[in-house]
């Protein structure tokens, strides 16, 4: 017996169910839509014709642009039914738009169409409606009488226009049976008078090839309506006949929409491939145009389409849709991925869609050997038994969450609490805007509010209260851009009789929640507590007014059976709670008074569970990339047994959580490497969907599951990000380092704060260094200190890596470069590969260890050495036990640290001294220093070494010491007395050099200046000790995030020292003027050095 399903017809097109509703249909394509037809439409239709004083009444053909049309009008009138009569009529009805609907409001006349005349005669008047439009006397707005006419002009084909009429009435033509369809396409022959007709008729009879040919052929007319050219798509049926003028002109913005994908889709086939990839690639479509033509391309029925999406998977759209397709073409994927060597995904396809088995005996020999191999090495571990899963893993808390419920609460009674002087001031609100009503009659002014609209706010504001107060019940208000203001008069008016309304207006649009601040009501709770959590502010206002007050009207609900009623209770008492003992406790004491103990005894069990145990909290759904099974298993501690499918969904929930929950218990009972990989998968998987931002849950679960190999994985992603557009990623990108939290996520966090090209994300990152460094009560520095990594590392700065038959010690040398010596000592250019006679698990495992270290060793390096020069330059100190600690004890800073020249001072005495190989400390004279406790240590500047530079210059080069970065050999500069006396260096001025040797300033520690008038960045400058800048003006200033428009030099204006940065012209005036001299030397030395090295660049 076969126990897999019937694989589906590989070679039909089948459309997603939300794709079908949109689809136009064709005769002999997929069945679209239901169309229905309103029986009551001819009376309505009749009305609206037929209405005393209406438009139709006041057809005047010598006023009309189109005189002809107007007497076919009045003829339809008459009795003599025709299509062009019939259109014109509808479009001079709907003048009096009050009547219909906005959105719809031809559709009561094509109805009528349908019912009276007949599917045919309907066909040929909305052809003719669709170039047909009605005039009026006076300006827009509500028909007031006068003269009405007809004119001859095409309707943009947008909503609310006869598009919606022709899309009906072609789709039930299509659905039609074989008579009627044939004598509508006989009729609407007659109606071809014209380019725009021509494509409206080919759209309701597309199968008349001929006349779409006739259509694609004639050249493109000039001012052709939106709209046209969707329904010209919507008409073809070959490709051949996409490469006509009209059709050729492509999809634009927002012109990709299901409905004409869709639609092409059927009528063209997989011919359409070519279309779709060159559109993709275009220029005129936004994000979710691209999306929706790569979503086209994967349910296309061909080998072609789904070649493309494999050859392009790296594509930022296609690469989302390719699982998709898979599933959709099973067996197609099957034979495409074994012909093109797609071993990972093949092994992923045969592992996840075990009924393609079915199809080995009718594939190639060679396709099908690929497909067992495939098989044969997708082995998977054993599932563990249950009794070994988790228990938030086997039966998490979503499915049986805790559900306190008390029945029989009800919330009291609303009341109004105004602030001292609010009522006074809402009830004075100016509603001049809102004139009073033309008629004070009361039975004119009771029937324009029930009929609502703009018409009702006058006799609202200003009518006699006995008439109004009982209306407001039924009242929903009107929205404009003042009902802010006059909703406030009558709120204010009418108390609580005027909640009804204001909540309709609220609900419809969030900008009138302020309206509702005075209500203390239930209804008012529950929509302020739906609103909590996210940027709504003025909810949490709300609740911060009323207090505790709202316990009571919000108790019954988050007791009650209704979910959502629930879920916002429960939000908004949270809300209240905060976690707060004190806070808890004044709750549920609100709760016992207003209802009884039951009751406060649920609410206190509901405030002391988590969320996710009451389902307040619930996973989303899972998209289809998360499955189970394109995923790789988690093992339990052990590596013997895996977790189950069903436990793995439940994880992928528990990931997908907001805030972590439960993962204490799941990392115990998991192999932490297995638990990691998985996350990247996710990662992956998500990234491979185009990263939608409402699944970013997978970035996130990266802080719960990541580990070191995940760190190094993502960081050079982080960086990538902000330069495609994704800074919000790389911003969330940096919290999951910081929730991984091990000395290697927190050295990649400090060498993205110290050197990334995107500022935003830089100063992001040392943003969290910071906050890591207060939390720990050290300098950002001292942090920078403790975070490099010892990699295992011994004492000695080696450490062991097990082949198991053999094994080889790696270490490094002075500049950090790894060496490699077998078990007896002997040197070895690198670590070997992996052997037949290694230890299978061992072997590779020591193998892929040593080159994540040379790769963190690497990253480590760059940053050290950054790290160390930069101390030199800011003259920053180190504690004796820090230096002991964290330069000469760690197993890698040591090598850097001895070449390096340092110096310790003790009061007014010191000494220069190197570091030596057995780590103690020696003088220029090679005698050993001892360094005194309450003494600070620094990398000595040549400018602080004065005589005794030479010395050590020759000392560095017998012992042939190599240094890391400039420090004997660095050049010193000076000021002249006139530069130390003033504040401008006038030697660098007007000075004309290369942008990008000023652009480089920033990779010695220069900020580039806040953009100004027109984005133009102005200066440059150099924070320096005592909070002072020196300042560099630039002429003509750099165009911010647009170097290529700020020209190939910059002019050096002006050179200053001073309390801010700023244009020189814009600089404080306040206190004492500051002086160069009043720099440190070192500081003068390199900020010389900076306007030296511009100076030598000059031309």
């Amino acid at each position: 017996m076969d126990d897999h399903p019937p694989l589906p017809d590989e070679d039909a097109l089948t459309l997603p169910a939300a794709w079908r509703r949109k689809l136009h249909p064709r005769c002999g394509g997929l069945p679209g839509p239901a169309f229905p037809v309103d029986d009551a439409a001819p009376a309505r239709a009749r009305a609206l014709i037929g209405k005393p004083g209406g438009p139709v009444e006041a057809i005047a053909p010598d006023k009309s642009g189109a005189p002809d049309l107007a007497e076919a009008a009045l003829r339809h009138l008459a009795g003599d039914p025709d299509p062009v009569g019939a259109a014109a009529v509808a479009a001079v009805a709907v003048l009096d738009f009050t009547l219909v609907r906005a959105d719809a409001p031809y559709e009561t006349f094509i109805d009528s169409w349908i019912i009276e005349r007949g599917l045919p005669f309907a066909a040929c008047a909305v052809v003719e409606l669709a170039r047909t439009t009605g005039q009026r006397a006076g300006k827009d707005g509500p028909w007031k009488g006068g003269w009405a006419g007809v004119n001859r002009g095409l309707h943009g084909l947008g909503p609310g226009s006869p598009a919606d009429g022709l899309r009906k009435v072609r789709g039930l033509l299509a659905a039609a049976d074989e008579e009627v369809h044939a004598e509508a396409v006989e009729r609407l022959a007659a109606h071809r008078d014209g380019w725009e007709a021509r494509w409206l008729v080919s759209y309701l009879a597309p199968t008349r090839r001929d006349w779409v040919e006739e259509c694609c052929a004639a050249p493109i007319v000039k001012g052709r309506p939106s709209g046209l050219h969707a329904l010209a798509l919507a008409s073809l049926g070959t490709p051949a006949q996409l490469a006509a003028p009209y059709p050729a002109i492509g999809l634009h913005f927002g012109g990709a929409s299901i409905d004409v994908l869709a639609t092409m889709a059927d009528g063209i086939g997989p011919g359409l491939l070519p279309f779709l990839l060159e559109q993709l690639d275009g220029r005129y479509l936004d994000a979710e145009d691209r999306r929706r033509v790569a979503r086209t391309i994967a349910l296309l029925p061909s080998d072609e389409a789904l070649r493309a999406l494999l050859d392009r998977r790296d594509h930022k759209y296609l690469k989302a849709e390719l699982g998709d397709a898979l599933k959709r073409f099973p067996v197609r994927a099957l034979r495409l991925l074994a012909e093109t060597g797609e071993d990972a995904l093949l092994e992923e396809h045969v592992r996840t869609s075990p009924g393609v088995v079915a199809a080995l005996p009718g594939l190639p020999d060679g396709v099908r050997a690929a497909v067992e191999k495939a098989a044969a090495t997708s082995t998977r571990v054993p599932e563990a038994p249950a009794g070994a899963v988790p228990a938030i893993l086997a039966a998490p808390p979503w499915e049986s969450p805790f559900l306190p419920v008390v029945a029989g609460l009800a919330p009291p009674e609303g009341e109004l609490r105004w602030r001292d002087g609010e009522h006074a001031d809402w009830l004075g609100t100016d509603v001049g805007s809102v004139g009073a009503p033309p008629s004070g009659d009361a039975e004119a002014l009771a029937r324009a509010i029930r009929e609502g609209g703009a018409r009702s706010m006058a006799p609202v504001v200003h009518g006699p209260e006995d008439l109004v107060r009982p209306l407001l019940a039924g009242w929903k208000g009107y929205d404009r851009y003042d009902t802010g203001k006059w909703m406030r008069r009558v709120i204010a008016r009418y108390g609580l009789d005027g909640l009804p309304p204001a909540l309709h207006v609220a609900k419809k649009n969030r900008m009138r929640i302020t309206l509702l601040a005075p209500f203390l009501h239930a209804d008012v709770a529950l929509l302020m507590a739906g609103r909590l959590g996210g940027s709504d502010y003025d909810a949490e206002r709300w609740y911060d007014r009323h207090g505790f007050d709202t316990v009571p009207y919000l108790v019954p609900a988050a007791l009650g059976k209704a979910k959502t009623a629930r879920r916002s209770a429960a939000r908004a008492l949270r809300h209240l709670d905060r976690a707060d003992p004190g806070r808890r406790r004044a709750i549920v004491d609100a709760a016992r008074a207003a209802h009884r103990d039951e009751a406060a005894a649920a609410v206190e069990g509901l405030l002391a569970a988590h969320p996710v145990e009451t389902g307040e909290t619930v996973p989303p759904k899972p998209p289809g990339w998360a499955d189970p099974a394109v995923l790789p298993q988690v093992l339990l501690r052990g590596g013997g047994q895996a977790l189950p499918a069903a436990a793995t969904a439940h994880l992928v929930g528990l990931l997908a959580l907001p805030s972590p929950y439960g993962l204490d218990t799941v990392r115990e009972a998991c192999d932490p490497a297995s638990l990691a990989e998985f996350g990247w998968a996710l990662f992956q998987k998500w990234q491979d969907a185009a990263a939608p931002s409402k699944e970013g849950w997978a970035l996130v679960q990266l802080g719960r599951t990541g580990d070191d190999t995940t760190v190094r994985r993502l960081t050079p992603i982080i960086r990538a990000w902000p330069g495609d557009g994704r800074h919000a990623y790389a911003v969330t990108g940096l919290e999951v380092l910081t929730g991984i939290g091990s000395d290697v996520a927190l050295m990649h966090l400090h060498g993205i704060a110290q050197k990334v090209r995107f500022q935003g994300i830089k100063r992001e990152a040392q943003r969290r260094m910071r906050q890591v460094a207060d939390r720990l009560g050290l300098s950002t520095d001292q942090l920078a200190d403790r975070i490099v990594p010892a990699f295992g590392l011994d004492g000695d700065g080696a450490m062991t890596l097990d082949y198991g038959p053999r094994r080889f010690t790696v270490g490094f040398d002075e500049a950090l470069r790894p060496v490699v010596a077998d078990e007896g000592g002997k040197p070895r250019k690198s670590l070997p590969k992996p052997g037949a006679k290694d230890d299978p698990a061992l072997a590779p495992a020591a193998y892929q260890a040593f080159a994540d270290l040379k790769k963190d060793v690497r990253a480590v390096a760059a940053d050290l050495l950054r790290r160390l020069e930069g101390a030199m330059v800011a003259q920053r100190r180190w504690t004796p036990a820090e230096f002991g600690e964290y330069v000469v004890g760690h197993p890698l800073v040591r090598h850097v640290a001895r070449r390096l020249v340092w110096f310790a001072q003790d009061g007014d005495a010191v000494i220069s001294f190197r570091v030596a190989e057995d780590r103690t400390y020696a003088d220029v004279g090679d005698d050993l220093v001892e360094v005194p406790e309450h003494a600070v240590i620094g990398l000595a500047h040549p400018v602080q070494l004065g005589d005794a530079l030479g010395a050590w210059s020759e000392v560095f080069a017998d012992y042939e010491i190599l240094q890391p970065f400039p420090q004997l050999g660095r050049a010193v500069h000076a000021l002249t007395g006139a530069e130390r006396d003033g504040g401008r260096l006038e030697r660098f001025e007007h000075l004309k050099v290369p942008l990008g040797t000023v652009v480089g300033l920033v990779g010695r520690g220069w900020e580039i200046g806040a953009p100004q008038d027109a984005g133009v960045q102005e200066w440059i400058s150099r924070r320096v000790p005592g909070n002072r800048h020196v300042v560099i003006d630039l002429e003509p200033g750099i165009y911010a995030g647009e170097l290529a428009a700020s020209g190939d030099h910059q002019t050096l204006k002006t050179v200053w020292l001073g309390a801010e940065p700023s244009a020189y012209r814009y600089r404080s005036n306040k206190g004492a003027p500051l002086r160069f001299g009043d720099l440190d030397d070192v500081t003068a030395s390199e900020i010389l050095a900076d306007l030296t090295r511009l100076a030598g660049a000059a031309v």
